[in-house]
This record gives structure tokens, C-alpha cells and sequence, in this order.
């Protein structure tokens, strides 16, 4: 799964690297190193301007947490904040934003926390596991932008007038798929996971540049859930002050020499 990453990059940088035509100023965020559900980020999409109808490229502002246009309320969104790879096509929450309304999330990277075995039995059962442990931060090996594929979607607060500046919600989900199995190039010691599939089963399917043009086009919808090729993500250990939400700043990437806390391996 997905449910903590990292955006430093600055909206300038992104535009550049995503060739985005168009973005608004006054939607720049300020560096968030351990973006959470519910909190604003940055996402990549193509729409058309509403003043001359071409699709252009879009850095746009929105909430992680998806909340399908249908819905009665905005509070579901804190539910769906992943949508699996196996599955996006045709569940009801995604199958129309997956259609027609795919972005780009850019990131640093992404932390998940070592899930020993008995846990990842209880969380593939749907039921509720023990508390996480060690948290590792997982990041492209040549220090690149990670893409992380996403779907984004409109919701209609019927509450507010039209005018309203909070009348119209733009929510947005990241993608995941099973975990790379492959060996981290560098070899791990005996207490550390040597691949990702060591430390969770699921990973947010990332997306190489190569791939970037296709994901945001609608007229693509073939082979859009391969995930990226072996050996181009790293992972290390870093400060469990990242559990908490309220903690912020670069020092949550920073490499530990050693796990904070025991693992199971």
C-alpha cells in the first residue's frame, strides 16, 4: 500500500521535468515531507483550458483521499486513498476516473513500515493487525522524481452554492501493485529486508518517463499497469518520528545507520 510519502520538489522544478503548459501560483504548496491522507498535493494531468478547449498538461493541487462523484459525502475518501492494480478497471469507485482520469503524483519517495508474516497474513484477511514497526523510506535509486501512477476524480459538495470556492473537490488516489520481489542491488545485512516484498507486499505503481506520456493520455488503455522494471528503487531505514503525522521536515529521509527497532526476519 501507499498510506505515507514524501514531496519536496519545488512546483517550478515540476513543471519543467513534466513539460507542464499550465499551473496556477497561487496553488503552490510548501514542501511537505510526509504527505498524508486528507492533506493537499501536487498531481499531473492533462485537461482541456477552459478558455480555448486544448488539452494541455496540468500541475494541479488536490486531495489524496478519492471521493467518487457519486458520493454522498466527502468523509469516504479517507478509505480510499489506494486503488489496486488488479482490480482499478472495474470497481465502481475507479473504474470511470481510470477510464478517462489518470495523473501523475510526484514524490521523493514513499515509507512503508516491516511487516513481519503473521501481520501481513492478518492484513491480506482483511483484519486488523499490531502496530507497525520500523519505517523504511523506498526511493528511485539515481535520486530521480518518482511518478506514481493515480487516478483523480470531482465531487460536488450539494451543500454550497455554485459559487462557492469549496463547492467543487478535486480528490485523487494512488495506484498500487504487488511488491518487487528482486533483490536490492546492494546487498542488505542478515537483519535488513533484501527486497521490497520484505518489508510489505504492496508498492505504489511507479511509472518511468518513458510511460508518463501514455498514463495521461484517455486514448491509451493498454498496458498501463506494468509495473517499473527491477532494481530501480533503494530502501533504507529512517526515524520512527515519521509514524507521527504531526512530524515534518528532511530529516524523516535521512538514512539510519541501523533499524530504530527490532525487526522480524
Amino acid at each position: 500500500m501507499c498510506g505515507r510519502y514524501a514531496a519536496s520538489r519545488r512546483p517550478e522544478d515540476l513543471v519543467g521535468l513534466f513539460e507542464v503548459r499550465q499551473w496556477d501560483p497561487e496553488e503552490a504548496l510548501a514542501p511537505n515531507w510526509n504527505v498524508a491522507p486528507t492533506d493537499t498535493t501536487y498531481a499531473v494531468l492533462e485537461r482541456p483550458d477552459k478558455e480555448t478547449g486544448e488539452v494541455v498538461r496540468q500541475l494541479r493541487a488536490m486531495r489524496w483521499g478519492l471521493v467518487p462523484g457519486w458520493a454522498k459525502s466527502p468523509d469516504v475518501g479517507v478509505k480510499m486513498i489506494n486503488a489496486r492494480a488488479e482490480t482499478v478497471h472495474e470497481k465502481a469507485s475507479f473504474r470511470r476516473p481510470f477510464a478517462s482520469r489518470r495523473c501523475l503524483l510526484p514524490a521523493d519517495g514513499y515509507y512503508e513500515w516491516v511487516t513481519a508474516p503473521e501481520e501481513r497474513q492478518l492484513e491480506e484477511q482483511g483484519k486488523k493487525k499490531r502496530p507497525r514497526k520500523q519505517p523504511y523510506f523506498v526511493t528511485p535509486v539515481d535520486g530521480s522524481v518518482m511518478a506514481m501512477a493515480g487516478l483523480y476524480e470531482f465531487w460536488r459538495d450539494r451543500t454550497l452554492p455554485d459559487d462557492h470556492e469549496r463547492a467543487w473537490w478535486v480528490t485523487c488516489t494512488v495506484i498500487t501493485t504487488a511488491a518487487d520481489t528482486a533483490p536490492f542491488a546492494d546487498p542488505a545485512p542478515d537483519d535488513r529486508p533484501r527486497s521490497l516484498a520484505d518489508i510489505h507486499p504492496r508498492m505504489p505503481l511507479m511509472l518511468t518517463p518513458d510511460r508518463w506520456d501514455d498514463w495521461l493520455s484517455p486514448s491509451r488503455t493498454d498496458a498501463l499497469l506494468t509495473p517499473p522494471p527491477a532494481g530501480i528503487l533503494r530502501a533504507y531505514p529512517v526515524r520512527t518520528d515519521v509514524s507521527n503525522v504531526r512530524n515534518n521536515g528532511p530529516e524523516l529521509v535521512e538514512p539510519l545507520p541501523a533499524p530504530e527497532e527490532e525487526t522480524l526476519f
